[in-house]
């Protein structure tokens, strides 16, 4: 399987390589993890594994996942995420083993999914990069507006903007991934993973860390190298 995990964020600080560099790196708290359930192609039709994360007190879940946990030989547990596998990738898996940040010691580069921080409402200036009109005198006070949205008429006839138009709305709290991040260096101990760089949500979010799938020459060159 490709190599996964799931984690909390913890937040950021900084490490010091050997060439005295500062280097700015993300802790998370990633696993243990526990495969609540093996998915093959013979039963459904696919290869897959579902991996678990979290203790949960009873009472916060729900009979049937209670139930779903328990035929795996696990606690109750709060998320739960599907990695899909190659044909026949299955086999070397089975309900109930325990997946830790120890599977990362040999993985160099990292893709990190999350969902962003809430922003609320926004302008097209925040939230699509818009430069704004002049400041100088005599512009009227729309120096943050968006400006024309086109002509409506020609949108078909209907009078409606054109779908897609950028301007103002909600910004934020959509699902992120950054990609082809290098991973620093694992706390056994602690289960901890550092990544170099920032990642997506906020403190305590919820993220979903997998070996990178795909890298440009220079970084597949570190990878392969090991």
């Amino acid at each position: 399987m490709s190599t996964a995990i799931l984690g909390r964020k913890i937040g950021m600080t900084r490490l010091y390589d050997d060439g005295g560099n500062n280097v700015p790196v993300t802790v998370v708290q990633a696993g243990p993890c526990f495969v609540s359930q093996v998915k093959t192609a013979e039963t459904d039709g696919y290869d897959a594994v579902q991996l678990a994360f979290e203790d949960l007190k009873a009472r916060h879940s729900t009979c049937p996942l209670i139930g779903h946990d328990t035929k795996a030989g696990i606690a109750p547990k709060r998320f739960r995420r599907e990695v899909r596998l190659e044909d026949g990738g299955a086999a070397g898996y089975e309900a109930g083993q325990e997946i830790t940040v120890e599977s990362f010691a040999d993985v160099k580069f990292c893709d990190v999914i999350g969902i962003s921080k809430g922003k609320g409402f926004q302008g097209p200036m925040k939230r699509h990069g818009f430069a704004g009109q002049e400041a100088s005198h005599g512009v009227e006070r729309k120096h943050r507006s968006p400006g024309s949205i086109g002509g409506r008429s020609s949108n078909l006839g209907t009078g409606k903007p054109k779908k897609g138009i950028r301007m103002g709305g909600h910004m934020g709290a959509e699902r992120v991934t950054v990609r082809s991040l290098k991973v620093v260096g694992i706390d056994k101990d602690k289960n901890l993973l550092l990544i170099q760089g920032p990642v997506p949500g906020p403190k305590q979010g919820l993220l979903y860390v997998r070996e990178a799938t795909r890298l440009y020459k220079g970084k597949a060159k570190i990878a392969k190298a090991g």
